[in-house]
Formats: C-alpha cells, sequence, structure tokens
C-alpha cells in the first residue's frame, strides 16, 4: 500500500539539523531533476518579480528568500517539515512505533521540488507550489510529470495506492486507475453532499492516520480499502471509468 499526499502550502523549519543531501532523498534517480528546480526556484527568488512568479503575498517574502539558500539550510524528516490541517490529523508524533514505521515506508508526498520523497526524507522548508511555471522548467506539474511517470510506476507495482493528494498535486503522476482509489471527502448540508475543503483535508489525514494503525493485514484492493474506511466513516467506492481511478467517497454526518 501506498498513501499518496500532497505537501502543506505552510512548513515549519527546522531549528538545527544536517544540510540538504539530495542523495539522501528517496528515489537518487530524480537528484538531476530536483537540481535542476531547485536551481531554477533560488534563481526566481532573487528576481524582482519573485512573488508574482511564485504566486504569493509580500508577508510570505521570508520564506521566499529562503528558497534562495536552501542548499545550507537545516533539514528535518518531511513529516516534521510540512504542516496544517493534513499533516495534524495524521499525528505522526503520536503514532505506535509500528505505525511511524508504516508511515515512513507507505507514505509518499508528492512536491513541486523534490518530486516525491518518503515521509522520513530529510529536507528544508521552501515555498513553491506545483501550479508554479519556473524557467528553465515550464509548468511544473508538466515537469515533473514527465520524470516521475517511470520511476512511481514502477516502484507501485501492483500496489494498491490511496491517493489523498488535490488536483495540482494529481497532474504530476497518474497511478494506473485500477489499483488506485482517489479520496474524496463530502459533508451533508441540508440533505445535500458538499465538498469542503477544510474537513476534505483533516479527513485524508485521519484516514491515512487510520490505515497506518489499524491491526491485521493492511488493504491490497480498492474493495479492501472501503472496507477499512468504513471501519470509521460512511463510505462507498466507485469503479473506475477510462483513466480516472477507483473514487473512494467519505461522507460525513450533517452537524446539527
Amino acid at each position: 500500500m501506498l498513501i499518496l499526499l500532497p505537501p502543506s502550502e505552510g512548513k515549519t523549519p527546522a531549528e538545527a539539523g544536517p544540510a540538504l543531501d539530495l542523495s539522501r532523498l528517496r528515489f537518487p534517480v530524480l537528484s538531476e531533476p530536483r537540481s535542476q528546480v531547485l536551481k531554477a526556484l533560488a534563481e526566481t527568488s532573487r528576481s524582482e518579480d519573485a512573488l508574482a512568479v511564485l504566486g504569493v503575498g509580500a508577508t510570505l517574502a521570508a520564506e521566499v528568500q529562503r528558497n534562495t539558500v536552501l542548499d545550507s539550510e537545516p533539514c528535518a524528516p518531511a513529516h516534521r517539515v510540512y504542516t496544517g490541517v493534513l499533516y495534524d490529523a495524521l499525528g505522526y508524533d503520536s503514532l505506535s512505533e509500528e505505525g511511524r514505521r508504516r508511515a515512513d515506508e507507505a507514505v509518499l508526498v508528492v512536491s513541486a521540488l523534490w518530486g516525491a520523497i518518503g515521509f522520513a526524507d530529510p529536507i528544508p522548508a521552501y515555498r513553491l507550489s506545483m501550479s508554479a511555471r519556473l524557467p528553465d522548467t515550464g509548468r511544473l506539474a508538466a515537469f515533473w510529470k514527465q520524470h516521475l511517470s517511470g520511476v512511481l510506476g514502477g516502484y507501485a507495482a501492483d500496489s494498491l495506492v490511496v491517493d489523498c493528494r488535490s488536483s495540482t498535486y494529481a497532474a504530476a503522476w497518474t497511478p494506473a486507475p485500477e489499483d488506485t482509489a482517489a479520496v474524496n471527502v463530502f459533508q451533508v448540508r441540508d440533505g445535500k453532499r458538499k465538498v469542503v475543503s477544510h474537513f476534505a483535508k483533516h479527513t485524508r489525514g485521519e484516514l491515512a492516520r487510520h490505515l497506518l494503525l489499524r491491526g491485521g493485514t493492511e488493504p491490497a484492493t480498492p474493495e479492501q480499502l472501503l472496507q477499512a474506511a468504513q471501519e470509521k466513516w460512511e463510505a462507498e467506492l466507485v469503479a473506475p471509468a477510462g483513466r480516472k481511478p477507483y473514487q473512494l467517497n467519505i461522507i460525513l454526518p450533517e452537524q446539527p
């Protein structure tokens, strides 16, 4: 089983730690494209129009400035650098020892800067979205798609892929639809299903946590994933259509 997560927008810089070493990241075959993006990001972040190109406001100028010195910034495991609603709900630090071991093996973060990394990979905090377009790389989702397809396709093999990514990051790699379940979250409001971003992120984090902590054999098929999800939520599974994978729909009850 592989659990795919998007990175968080906000990131917590490490107070201390080793400098960046691309050879220590999972999928070292991606070191060259990672270096290319790092260089393009540093050049962009030094430019006068850096904020506009990266799509951020002036309040994030310090984070953009950090992009220019990432090779010397202290690194921490990805599960500590990435923060926010989804990662808080997953709660890596409060997982059991076995749960953390599973997370280190099963969780991949698809990233605009790194392509794809493991949960324990040491990285610095940075500011970059998959929707950005950098010099020498173009749109990052398209850039990474050409590099990730072979690497992740072979790595996933016939594993069940639990896809908790947002659409922006899902564009960077398309797993085999017959082995993949994209996780959607709906909340019932006034008797109708509504998509609510905050609850979707939180529930995806809770689902990842549940899969990492539950006993027994981990799910190996979309149908087994549905059974695991139904241990905590109302859920349904929609069959794949064309290139669209299975859809695991989690339905949250209406709030009083």
